[in-house]
């Protein structure tokens, strides 16, 4: 009895070592997570399934995201929560699926980008005395429809009350960011040439690269920054082009500075977009916050500065406080083209409307964009709209009259952009995926 009992403990510490050196052996070749208080947890893939042991805790890991690379700082996640663990790790090894999730949101984003162009200047045709009050619609419209579709994604139980119960203090700053964003936009925009503003517009993508440098850790190699120059110059190239020389400085230092700084402020607030997120995935254990909950607060808090705002912004557009109600209630009826002020609002209330719905599908693809890989790739598939809307522009479109022409370097400033393009996307849009172990050999 005592012989057998030493040979079946003797076979159950062999195993246990043998197991022990698997563990090891696999530990080398994924990465480890860190959890609470130091501890960690080491990821075992198999074909049929994925196990989570602990593990000695180690330091943080760097995985790429939106062609940068983040360093992960130690998470909430308990020891044992095997589910957040789990979800973090298979986004991160599905690569491939990834990539091209984040590709096709690309895609969807340039092509909504050029249509939010297009239609924004086929908007203001029935709308050409009332930009104040299309701007206006767009943002107080925008908290009813997303608010809306929160209230419906709630009640399907896809928004939870642990999404509602985050933080709000980040969407206010979102708001606010959004709010002084337009306003000095708005302000700088009254002055400065329409040449000029696409130039200057350039420093959204490099205030990006900044901000991401400093508030989110990333690191980006010199193919990617090269990659992004050259993106921005070929959209300079493209739209300056046909414009004289001097038409940037023409305004006046003050006000190209104040345009630069308004995309400061842009910059800012789609970085801050995501650190929601990154914060919203380890508050909420792996699961990621909805978009619609992001959206729906955000544009709140903007609504509300921009109504504090207000005496301010309708100044910029000449038009007085004091005769703000009358200037909106004209601009609605010309909006739905009744009444005696209807005549030349021809296209209204459809062109208007068009406008609304793709600026907001815009703004949502963008997000869900900047969610899913990054504020630079966000605003590098947004850039990419630009030469596209321009040449959209030279042909004869419905209620735009004589087509404009196509400026002198267009064809070269889009190949300068294409492949600033294909510089950045060598370097792949997600990081690599943790290598599989070596088969596992049966221990008796």
């Amino acid at each position: 009895m005592s012989a057998s009992h030493r040979l079946i403990t003797a076979k159950a510490a062999a195993s246990a070592a043998a197991a022990r050196q698997i563990q090891l052996r696999t530990a080398a070749s994924v990465p480890l997570l860190r959890g609470d208080r130091g501890r960690g947890f080491v990821v075992l893939r198999s074909p049929s399934r994925l196990r989570v042991i602990k593990a000695a805790a180690g330091g943080g890991i760097s995985y790429g995201c939106g062609g940068g690379k983040i360093r992960v700082r130690p998470c909430s996640y308990a020891v044992g929560d095997q589910r957040a663990v789990e979800d973090l790790v298979e986004k991160g090894g599905k690569g491939g699926d990834r990539t091209a999730e984040v590709l096709v949101a690309a895609g969807v984003t340039v092509v909504l980008g050029v249509g939010n162009r297009v239609l924004y200047k086929l908007a203001l045709v029935p709308l050409k005395h009332y930009p104040f009050f299309l701007a206006q619609l767009a943002t107080f419209g925008y908290v009813l429809v997303y608010f809306s579709i929160l209230y419906l994604r709630y009640h399907a139980g896809i928004v939870t009350d642990e999404m509602l119960s985050l933080p709000k203090a980040p969407y206010l700053a979102v708001g606010l960011l959004e709010a002084l964003g337009a306003a000095s936009g708005m302000a700088a925009g009254a002055i400065l040439s329409g040449a000029a503003i696409p130039i200057l517009s350039q420093s959204f993508l490099v205030w990006q690269l900044l901000l991401s440098y400093i508030f989110l850790g990333r690191r980006y190699k010199f193919n990617q920054l090269l990659g992004c120059f050259l993106v921005a110059i070929g959209v300079i190239i493209t739209v300056a082009s046909g414009s004289s020389a001097g038409s940037l400085m023409e305004a006046g230092v003050f006000w190209s500075l104040l345009m630069i700084v308004s995309f400061l402020f842009q910059a800012a607030d789609t970085v801050l977009k995501e650190i929601i997120f990154l914060n919203a995935a380890r508050q909420l254990k792996g699961r990621s916050v909805d978009l619609f909950v992001v959206n729906s607060y955000g544009s709140a808090f903007q609504a509300l500065f921009i109504c504090l705002l207000l005496p301010f912004l309708s100044k910029l557009w000449g038009i007085p406080f004091y005769q703000l109600p009358n200037y909106l209630k004209d601009g609605a009826a010309c909006f739905l083209n009744n009444g005696a002020i209807s005549s030349g609002c021809d296209g209204a209330p459809l062109l208007p409307l068009l406008f609304v719905i793709v600026n907001m599908g815009f703004n949502i693809s963008l997000l869900h964009l900047l969610k899913i890989s990054s504020a630079v790739v966000s605003c590098l598939a947004s850039t990419v709209s630009v030469p596209v809307s321009v040449f959209l522009f030279t042909l004869p479109l419905p209620y735009l009259g004589v087509a404009s022409s196509l400026p002198p370097g267009f064809v070269a400033g889009a190949v300068v952009l294409l492949v600033g393009m294909f510089i950045y996307t060598c370097t792949p849009l997600l990081g690599p995926s943790a290598a599989p172990p070596p088969p596992q050999p049966s221990v008796d």
